[in-house]
């Protein structure tokens, strides 16, 4: 079929009946347009908690009802665990694990037969240590199972016209925030606001992480480091509302 390697087509003839773990990113997106080409009796499913923003929750609502699915969504207070906020070396494991097991409780009742999520062969476990979680609880990853890397998933989105095909990469607030400081409501709101205000200018793939409590760390795809130059003024207006001190860095790209 086109737009979708045989692999995949494979995959879910051998593999019927799934829960997404919907994220609204190219990869999910990706499998979401798969399943409604292939009439895939699928459910997506998305966890919204402290570390994600009401903007993301926005884009899987709207990508739901373009593709014309019925997604399930689970509401948590993921700052009640004392663990995850404790942001130990092995959060994300913690939190992950915490995630897929609560997304999967709720769609089991359907009859749906296994979880999958957007992992690509490109994911280094190294890298993601949530995916530790993911390989525990049985989760199933399509598009590393076909060999499908990021490069790929992307060039098969722009192909299909899928216009999440250049989303950048994205991940929870927590990950702004160092290993060892405590994740607050009041942190995750800071950084929330700062990447919002930073966007508002025109960088498009940007993180603001937490160095301590009074420095942030602006990074900036090496594309835009011109950019960042012309508008320093700017950036440092919008970031100085937040922190007393900025410095800046580059991106890595996929």
């Amino acid at each position: 079929m086109d737009g979708i390697p045989d692999s995949l087509v494979q995959f879910f003839k051998d593999n019927p009946n799934p829960a997404l773990a919907f994220s609204g990113g190219t990869d999910s997106t990706y499998l979401m347009y798969v399943c409604r080409r292939l009439d895939v009796d699928m459910i997506p499913v998305y966890f919204m908690g402290s570390f994600q923003t009401v903007g993301e929750l926005v884009n899987v609502e709207n990508l739901c009802k373009r593709y014309g699915f019925n997604p399930e969504f689970i509401e948590y207070d993921t700052l009640s665990e004392k663990e995850i906020i404790l942001n130990k070396a092995d959060r994300c494991y913690k939190c992950k694990r915490l995630m897929f097991k609560k997304m999967w409780n709720r769609v089991k009742q359907f009859n749906r037969k296994y979880m999958m999520d957007g992992t690509n062969a490109s994911d280094d476990r190294e890298d993601r240590p949530g995916m530790k979680a993911l390989e525990e609880l049985g989760v199933r990853s399509p598009l590393k199972e076909c060999g499908l890397t990021k490069a790929d998933v992307r060039r098969l989105s722009r192909e299909a016209g899928i216009n999440s095909w250049d989303f950048p990469s994205n991940s929870c607030l927590a990950t702004r925030i160092p290993t060892g400081m405590v994740i607050t409501e009041e942190l995750l709101d800071r950084t929330n606001r700062a990447e919002k205000d930073i966007r508002l200018l025109g960088f498009r793939d940007i993180r603001v992480r937490t160095v301590d409590e009074e420095t942030c760390l602006l990074e900036v795809l090496p594309s835009q480091m011109d950019f960042l130059e012309e508008n320093k003024s700017d950036v440092e207006r919008a970031l100085l509302r937040y922190f007393d001190e900025v410095s800046y860095g580059t991106r890595k790209t996929e």
